[in-house]
């Protein structure tokens, strides 16, 4: 199991504090320090079932100021993301296949 996590995120941490409470073993995956390629964002998206607009912080400045309203392609979004991994919603936990958004953080548990 994995979480991708921001320490700075309050969703984030109580993600991870439902996590550390399920008493399952995990990886923590601080993912503005060690940012997902390409090829891992793909795999996330997969997982998670949606298009990687969906995965997108579109109140972000970066976002804003770089990105919105322009006609992005699929890969286009995900280079934007690899590139700046702060755009990525948060947080992401996967489990034996599955995947989640923890936005609310308690829809973590549908996949423990």
């Amino acid at each position: 199991m994995k979480i991708y996590h921001n320490p700075r995120c309050s969703k984030s941490r109580q993600g991870l504090a439902i996590l550390e409470n399920s008493k399952l073993n995990f990886e923590v995956i601080k993912y503005l320090e060690t940012p997902a390629t390409k090829k891992e964002l793909l795999e996330i998206i997969k997982l998670l079932k949606i298009s990687p607009i969906d995965l997108v912080r579109k109140n972000e400045a970066i976002w804003k100021d770089n990105y919105k309203g322009k006609n992005l392609s699929n890969s286009e979004i995900i280079n934007a993301m690899v590139k700046n991994p702060k755009l990525i919603e948060r947080p992401i936990v996967i489990n034996n296949g599955k995947a989640v958004i923890g936005r609310p953080p308690e829809v973590i548990k549908t996949i423990l």
